[in-house]
């Protein structure tokens, strides 16, 4: 490590959902910066106006803020560097362009897109390279004097870089060690669009420059674009200051056969995106892991450990471990495959160790939601009785409801082809027992229970079974006692009552 302050950044394009190879890469940006006290920086890569969609820079913001993975600057909390919009920022990537091409590293091409199209249809796997520039039509094969009338006439054109033939370029990754390219096989990038934007290559060098970034983070499959970014900062004369560069592997397919996409989580069930997203344009409905059910906390620890480990066989961190324990030589060159089994695990397991009250502020909208505006429960006891049960949020309902809702419905088959006299007799005694208390304690009822069911020769297991159904509606649920003193003596009376009528109709 260097002695300069460590400054890092995720520059993702808002072009829609946020992919959570997206928030790993942010991820793991946060907690180098945060591990050696650095800042993090959101730059909103937004040169691409054709693939510019409404709402997307908010969503990423959004997505952000719910994993409590917040910049130190961006575009919502500005900076020494703003603006941190590219497209705010256009005039400046011109005079760098401008310059390249002065000083021979760059030219000005005035190909058509009909003439590029054209070039394609005869020459398989056209590239624009060192083997062709100098029959197309661009300022290396133009002379000095039409190339000036062409820009003086306001000809369309765009600034390419000038690779070189036959050259190896190479450096470090923090991951991969010595990385190595050969130019003869790397094209022309194009550096300035025809618009006056810049490209990828040429905005992510300048910014990288001028908000002086120390470590650039991002996924392996911009690897290929290295030796045009080597290029970059040499020929702009500032390859001493050169970020450290960090390829992250790729978060795989569950079997381990490709990138994961979006389609992978349609076709097998789960999210690919942090958060829901709707498409403008289409009004499709991406989920996500937070309208799943996820907690933040067990979404950052799963992403954590997508290709990196501390070295220990710890799976629970908080952010703040995280922070403490990350370090980049324990990421893995191999890509890290996802399984959503381990996924749901991480969640389960963080909802367990949640204390009651934050669970609360998150399952009060489930409620209300279900119409449970307002109810006589101890809400936070009802958690403390099913958040083992839970593997996402939402479950909560579905394992809990009965606490709010009577059922409407009873697991009859379970219950009447045994059902007996003696039991109706057992549960019309265990009402007047009922009778006689203001409130139930669980441990005092479960003995009162018992001893009835001794008293009237009936054994345990015939009774609590059609108790619980009574209750719940099914076979489910936490302990039928903890249960009847929730709910009280007049609830846990009155559901005794009705169930007896389904239960000997």
């Amino acid at each position: 490590m260097s002695d300069k302050k460590v400054r890092v950044r995720f520059a993702p394009s808002p072009t829609g959902g946020l992919h959570l190879g997206g928030v790993r890469t942010v991820l793991f940006n946060y907690l180098f910066a945060r591990h050696h006290n650095g800042e993090f920086i959101l730059r909103i890569e937004d040169t691409d106006q054709n693939r510019f969609v409404e709402g997307a820079e908010q969503y990423i913001i959004d997505c952000l803020s719910w994993c409590g993975l917040n910049p130190d600057e961006g575009p919502n909390v500005g900076g020494p560097y703003a603006p941190y919009r590219q497209s705010e920022r256009k005039l400046l990537y011109k005079q760098y362009a401008e310059q390249l091409v002065k000083d021979g590293y760059a030219y000005y091409a005035f190909d058509t897109s009909e003439d590029l199209e054209q070039k394609r249809t005869e020459v398989p796997n056209f590239r624009y390279d060192h083997s062709n520039r100098l029959s197309m039509n661009n300022s290396l094969s133009l002379s000095t004097e039409e190339v000036d009338r062409l820009i003086q006439s306001g000809t369309s054109h765009v600034v390419r870089i000038r690779m070189p033939e036959d050259e190896t370029l190479s450096f470090t990754d923090m991951i991969r060690g010595a990385v190595s390219f050969e130019t003869s096989q790397v094209d022309d990038k194009v550096l300035l669009k025809a618009d006056g934007m810049p490209t990828y290559h040429l905005a992510v060098v300048v910014d990288d420059y001028l908000m002086k970034i120390t470590h650039a983070f991002r996924g392996e499959e911009w690897l290929p674009s290295a030796p045009v970014h080597l290029l970059l900062w040499e020929y702009l004369g500032w390859k001493e200051e050169m970020p450290q560069w960090a390829h992250l592997p790729l978060i795989l397919k569950p079997d381990g056969n490709g990138k994961l996409s979006k389609r992978d989580g349609d076709r097998l069930g789960f999210p690919v995106y942090a958060m829901n997203w709707t498409d403008p344009k289409t009004g499709d409905l991406t989920k996500g892991f937070r309208e799943l059910g996820f907690l933040p906390e067990a979404f950052v620890n799963m992403l954590a450990l997508l290709g990196w480990n501390d070295g220990t066989e710890q799976e629970i961190f908080s952010l703040e471990e995280l922070i403490q324990k990350f370090s980049i030589d324990r990421v893995s060159k191999a890509g890290a495959k996802f399984d959503f089994e381990k996924a749901k695990w991480f969640n389960a397991e963080w909802i367990k160790q949640t204390p009651n009250n934050e669970l609360l502020n998150l399952i009060n909208p489930l409620l209300q939601e279900k119409g449970v505006s307002s109810t006589p429960i101890d809400v936070n006891k009802v958690i403390s009785l099913v958040k083992d049960r839970l593997v996402f949020l939402n479950d909560f309902w579905e394992q809990a409801s009965f606490f709010f809702v009577p059922p409407q419905e009873y697991d009859l088959p379970s219950v009447k082809p045994k059902w007996t006299d003696a039991k109706t007799n057992f549960f019309n005694s265990l009402t007047a027992v009922l009778d006689s208390k203001n409130q139930i304690d669980a441990l005092d009822f479960e003995a009162k229970f018992k001893q009835l069911a001794e008293q009237q020769n009936l054994k345990i297991g015939e009774v609590m079974l059609p108790f619980r159904i009574m209750l719940v509606g099914g076979k489910f649920g936490p302990q039928v006692f903890e249960i009847a003193a929730l709910l009280g003596v007049a609830e846990t009376k009155s559901r005794i009552i009705k169930a007896l009528e389904a239960f000997t109709a």
